[in-house]
This record gives structure tokens, sequence and C-alpha cells, in this order.
């Protein structure tokens, strides 16, 4: 059966966005969804939009890796999401949108605005260690993290989704390709986890590069840069609203702490549209 889908990207991370609100379909298998990914449209992630449960929602929507692996959440799919339903165009939509929305990880606040930009309220950050899944006895800034013969320093916290975070000196020879598949599957995250490489330039920028779990290294993560921010911030590094700088463009961050909900704006642009084979 030919299945509508349209292909966006929010600061370089691919994302296919399929609306099943009429179409009531169920979302493809783990392995059709591997071949989608690697021989169809092709994505990061894959956002599957149904209908809502309840009135206050316009929509609900689930998150698929290109592995075939759900997900809790994703920070530049849902923009993207928000996007397509409040009237994709190429200018930007007629009047400033609120609405909610679901997602596994909980409701979700998008602010489309007249020029395009989204912003997305990603919800408060969680600390505690039984929720991101870590294994750790207690709660902490910081942890030493053993790998192999060696101990990395980092931070761990869940927006929604499971999320490490490693400063380092230089982003752009931090060592993603090899780090970030062993703490994604080190054995302290239960669930697995996303693992963020920061570089902190100054109070309200920093360059980051993202291993996303089940993917690998991406051009951006929206959820990524949400975690990196919040890491820096408690440690009283970086200002309320950072820019953040990922190898496919910019985002910004805001959180006021606390129970506050972290914020995420940036792009989110169509690339194309076309049919696929379920």
């Amino acid at each position: 059966m030919q299945v509508p889908y349209l292909k966006m990207h929010g600061s370089g991370n691919l994302i296919l966005i399929v609306d099943q609100r009429t179409g009531n379909r169920a979302p493809p298998d783990a392995q059709k969804l591997r071949e989608l990914a690697s021989n169809g449209p092709g994505f990061d992630q894959l956002m599957w939009i149904s209908a809502a449960s309840d009135d206050s929602s316009i929509a609900s929507y689930r998150v698929f890796n290109a592995d075939g692996s759900e997900v809790e959440q994703c920070g530049n799919g849902v923009r993207c999401v928000a996007k397509y339903l409040a009237g994709l165009n190429e200018s930007g939509i007629e009047h400033e949108q609120e609405f909610e929305l679901q997602s596994p990880a909980g409701p979700v606040t998008a602010r489309v605005f007249e020029d395009g930009q989204v912003a997305v309220s990603m919800g408060a950050p969680n600390f505690s260690p039984a929720d991101i899944p870590f294994d750790s006895a207690e709660m902490a800034d910081t942890y030493a993290l053993a790998i192999g013969d060696d101990v990395v320093d980092i931070s761990a916290l869940s927006m929604g989704n499971p999320h490490v975070v490693m400063e380092v000196d230089d982003v752009h020879h931090a060592p993603v390709a090899v780090l970030g598949p062993i703490i994604e599957h080190h054995a302290r995250f239960p669930r697995l986890t996303n693992v963020g490489f920061m570089q902190i330039k100054d109070r309200r920028n920093i360059d980051l590069r993202v291993h996303e779990r089940g993917v690998g290294e991406t051009a951006a993560c929206g959820t990524g840069a949400c975690a990196a921010v919040v890491s820096g911030q408690r440690r009283g590094k970086l200002d309320a609203e950072v820019s953040v700088h990922l190898p496919g463009g910019q985002v910004v961050v805001s959180w006021r702490g606390g129970d506050a909900p972290v914020w995420l704006k940036g792009n989110a642009e169509l690339i194309t549209e076309g049919m696929m084979d379920l």
C-alpha cells in the first residue's frame, strides 16, 4: 500500500513524517523501518502521527530511529511535526500558532512563529538515576564512568530519553566515533543512551556533537542540545539561554531551572514529499 510522507530536517537532522490521523495504520515493524531508512526515503527519525486521545492536543506522535527501535522523544522531529501541522509552506505561517501534542515522553507545547521558526517545550529535565535510567546509588552533577582501564567524567539526565553529556576541549577532535558507541551500550545504561560531546565557548554559546542511540552521529539532536545546556547550567557554566552550534545548524535552548520546562527553538524545513510502499 502506498502511503504519503514528508521528508524534512531540523538543523540537519533528517526527519520523515507520516500522518495517519485518518488512515489509522499501525507503524511498520523494525525490519521495514530499517529498509525505509537505508533503501527507501531515508531518515534519522521517523515521526508517526496519529489522532490525539483527548481534546487538549491536536495530534499524537511516536518516534522511530533508523535502526528500527522506538524511542521516547526527538526534539528536532517534533519541531518538524509542529511546522507540518501548522500548515507548512516556504514563507512561514500567517499567524503565530500554539498548540499541544501528545508524545511518548509526555505532553509537548509547540509554538510556530510567523517566520517559520518553531519552539517546543520539552518538559523538565530529570536527574534521578532510576528514571534516566542509569545505574547509580546516588544522584550527582557528574559521575565517573569506567571505560576499560580509563575513567571519564559525565553528566547523566533524561529529557524524556536518556542522555550523557561530556565536556571536551575541542569538539572537532572529540572521539565521537569511538566513545559514542561504547557509552551508548555501557552496562550502566540498561536502555542505552544518547551521548553528547560539548565544548563551552562562552556562557551563551556551545559547540556540540551527538552520537544518537540507535542512529550514530547525526547532524543535530534536539534533546541532546537540551541535555547539554541543562548540564552546563546545572554546573554554573552557562546562562539561562544558550545558542547550541551543531554540525547541521543552530538551535537555541532556554531553561529557568527547577521544574521549569526546557524550551528548544530552531528551524524546520521541507526537503521533499512523496509516496512509499508499506
